[in-house]
């Protein structure tokens, strides 16, 4: 009789016949860095996790790099906005400046620069504002520039995640035309309209002043719609594409780990990060586990790569 249990006896060969290995190497880190000086400000619905300005970040990259993290995503939080998010391509902005300072001072660190606007914007949408609704193809025109300019100061891949039709084509082309074919784009090809957002519009200032983003990100029910999604990326030329959020979506990463040879990126948001946080403060959950276990999930499920808060506390348990 075959004995599931032989395999499991203790820690040695439990280790040994594991299927899905977690490393520091998987994990993207969210950084937010606001303009001005001065700045550590931790974000209450984000415990553990800060607003930083530029001089008040070295701490924080030292301690990824002693952890072998090596990977972050950087989020502006400007001082002005107006209502196309000009900012985000001014070549002298906070994240463009940020990207610029751990180039040179830690140039071990790849740099990610998240594009899109909603940090920019004074309503909080992820694009130029036609009828009450974010028109499509003027935000592609801003999106070209604002990729230039982080391209410019040095950024080793865009990600685009403002769920705009034709974002990753028009972002390549632009990249390719102005000479830089070598940096990569990590779509957020498959991002939902989700209540799981909600603690990162505290961190970024990013709340929408009116409506919601139901008419660009996607609809929670809908499974073919990403895989729709998810293709179009592909054929325009993505080198990675991402689900978020994570945990309620396990079944599309499985889903287009199966169908691409691409790799495959989710986001472990602020809600999923803020709930177990809150549990695990209130004495409800063993919060190491569980945020081990959720990690694990997202890797089994298909994962190649996770960006998520937890990068350090989980580094550290590896």
């Amino acid at each position: 009789m075959y004995r599931a249990r032989r395999l499991r006896s203790n820690p040695a060969i439990r280790n040994m016949v594991r299927e899905t290995i977690l490393s520091p190497n998987d994990f993207i880190y969210p950084m937010f860095i606001e303009e001005g000086e001065g700045i550590k400000k931790e974000i209450k619905s984000m415990p553990g996790i800060f607003r930083y300005s530029l001089d008040q970040i070295d701490k924080e990259l030292e301690e990824l790099i002693a952890l072998g993290i090596q990977s972050i995503i950087l989020f502006g939080i400007p001082i002005n906005k107006d209502a196309i998010g000009s900012e985000s391509w001014n070549d002298n902005a906070i994240v463009q400046q940020a990207i610029k300072y751990i180039k040179k001072s830690y140039p071990q660190l790849f740099v990610i620069a998240d594009v899109c606007f909603c940090e920019y914007t004074d309503h909080g949408h992820c694009g130029v504002i036609v009828d009450k609704d974010v028109n499509n193809d003027e935000t592609l025109a801003n999106l070209e520039k604002q990729s230039i300019s982080m391209a410019k100061a040095g950024a080793d891949m865009i990600a685009p995640s403002g769920m705009m039709d034709g974002m990753v084509g028009t972002i390549r082309d632009a990249l390719d035309i102005n000479g830089f074919s070598q940096i990569p784009i990590m779509s957020y090809a498959v991002k939902y309209a989700s209540a799981f957002y909600g603690p990162f519009r505290d961190a970024a200032d990013s709340a929408p002043s009116f409506g919601d983003r139901r008419t660009y990100q996607m609809d929670p029910a809908n499974r073919i719609e990403a895989i729709k999604e998810a293709n179009i990326d592909v054929e325009e030329g993505a080198d990675i594409i991402m689900v978020k959020p994570a945990l309620a979506y396990l079944d599309i990463i499985r889903d287009l780990k199966e169908m691409h040879d691409l790799p495959i990126a989710c986001y472990n948001v602020s809600g999923e990060y803020a709930m177990l946080k809150a549990a695990e403060q209130n004495g409800w959950i063993d919060g190491e586990r569980v945020m081990m276990e959720e990690l694990t999930s997202m890797k089994r499920a298909g994962a190649d790569i996770i960006l998520t808060y937890h990068a350090k506390e989980a580094a550290k348990l590896i």
